[in-house]
C-alpha cells in the first residue's frame, strides 16, 4: 500500500471513531516519523500531511532542514535538559513538558530567542514507571501556576501515552483521567488553553477518540516498520 493510502486508511478511521464517538470537532493526524528518512516525511507531505512528530532532538537536527515550509514539527519525546535550547530554536511545539525545572529552562531560551513556543504537559496516567510524564497532581499544578506568568511558553493542553495494554477499559480509564485533568485544569486556570489532548497512537487511538483525543499520534502505520539500527 502505498502513503497516499496508508494516510487515507488512518484518516477514515479517525472519521469512524470521531462519528462513533457522536463527535463534531475535529481529530488532527500526527505523523510521528522518528527512524524514518527526510524522504519520506516529504512524501507524506505531498500527500497533505503537515504536522509531524519526532522523539529526539539529534534525529530532528539531522534530518529536517532548518528552513523547513509547509509542515508543523513538534517534539514528542523525553526532552534533555542539556537539549532544551537545541529544541527550542528547532521545532514549533514541545508535547513533552513533564517537569517545572524542564519548563523554566524553555521559558528561558525561549526568552533568548524571542520566539513563543506551545508546549503540551505530559501527564503519566498509566501509571508505568517507564514512562515519562507528571505523575502526582501536585507537581503538575505546580508546573501550570508557573506557566501562567510565564510570557514565551504558550500551554495548549496535556499529552499522554496510554498503557500498553489489550484491555480496552484500562486503556480508555488512562485516557479519560487525562480528559478529566484537562477539564479540571481549564476550570483553575481559564486564562490558559487547555483545548488539545493529545492521546493515541497506532494500536489505539480509536479508543482515545471516543475519550476526547484532538490529536492522534501515529508512526508504523503511516511509514511501516522503524529502523532502529
Amino acid at each position: 500500500m502505498d502513503m497516499k493510502n496508508r494516510l487515507q486508511r488512518i484518516l477514515d478511521e479517525i472519521e469512524h471513531a470521531r462519528n462513533e464517538a457522536g463527535r463534531t470537532d475535529p481529530v488532527h493526524l500526527m505523523a510521528v516519523s522518528k527512524t524514518h528518512p527526510y524522504e519520506a516525511v516529504e512524501e507524506a507531505m505531498r500527500c497533505g500531511q503537515t504536522l509531524f512528530g519526532e522523539n529526539r532532538v539529534q534525529e530532528i537536527q539531522q534530518k529536517f532542514p532548518f528552513d523547513r515550509v509547509g509542515s508543523e514539527l513538534h517534539l514528542i519525546g523525553h526532552l534533555q535538559s542539556n537539549k532544551v535550547k537545541k529544541a527550542v530554536q528547532l521545532v514549533d511545539a514541545i508535547d513533552s513538558v513533564d517537569s517545572l525545572k524542564l519548563l523554566r529552562l524553555i521559558e528561558t531560551e525561549a526568552s533568548k530567542l524571542g520566539k513563543r513556543i506551545d508546549i503540551l504537559f505530559e501527564v503519566n496516567t498509566s501509571a508505568e514507571s517507564a514512562k515519562s510524564g507528571f505523575t502526582d497532581e501536585l507537581s503538575y499544578f505546580e508546573a501550570v501556576e508557573a506557566a501562567a506568568s510565564m510570557q514565551w511558553v504558550r500551554v495548549c493542553g496535556l499529552m499522554t501515552i496510554g498503557p500498553l495494554s489489550d484491555d480496552e477499559k484500562r486503556v480508555r480509564s488512562a485516557f479519560a483521567s487525562l480528559r478529566e485533568l484537562g477539564q479540571r485544569s481549564a476550570d483553575r486556570y481559564p486564562d490558559l488553553s487547555f483545548a488539545t489532548l493529545s492521546m493515541g497512537m497506532s494500536q489505539d487511538f480509536p479508543w482515545a477518540i471516543k475519550e476526547g483525543s484532538t490529536v492522534v499520534r501515529v508512526g508504523t502505520a503511516i511509514f511501516g516498520a522503524r529502523d532502529y539500527r
